[in-house]
């Protein structure tokens, strides 16, 4: 059963106090970020490390309960051209596990040069390669989360 709507939806099916999730999920990492409570702004979260699909989602059930998330944007890695290839049949299937284990609404949002936009802000802030290691997935989930919210 899918849970993908459309931005319009997910809009619609947001309650009061709830939150959304961006994820950038990766073949290594999950990038995480959150909206506040008003879907305005997105913060960058944590990095979660890619083990079972398990794991990984025990991980997003702690979030999403202590966080009150009520959807997930996810990052949709369409090719430059608009085409669909390998990464995003990954993330189809990375969605419809989801949708398994959650009861809530899902965006796939293109995320096209995100990482490449978020690592330039980073280099031109001056960080070393080490840190930008550290954030670029839970970075690039708010550049994706944020550009979501301003389709809200």
């Amino acid at each position: 059963m899918s849970t993908i709507v459309e931005i319009a939806e997910l809009k619609k099916r947001l309650t009061t106090g709830k939150r959304l999730l961006g994820m950038d999920p990766g073949t290594k990492t999950i990038g995480l970020a959150l909206s506040d409570l008003t879907h305005t702004i997105a913060t960058p979260l944590e990095i979660i490390r890619r083990t079972k699909f398990k794991n990984d989602v025990a991980r997003l059930k702690e979030i999403v309960e202590k966080e009150n998330v009520g959807g997930f944007v996810i990052g949709w890695p369409v090719n430059m051209n608009g085409t669909e290839g390998p990464r995003c049949q990954s993330t189809r299937a990375f969605s419809d596990n989801l949708a398994m284990v959650f009861d809530l609404p899902q965006v796939l949002w293109d995320e096209r040069l995100s990482t490449s936009a978020v690592e330039r802000t980073l280099i031109e802030a001056d960080s070393s390669r080490m840190k930008r290691k550290q954030v670029i997935d839970k970075m690039a989930a708010a550049y994706i989360l944020q550009g979501a919210l301003h389709a809200i």
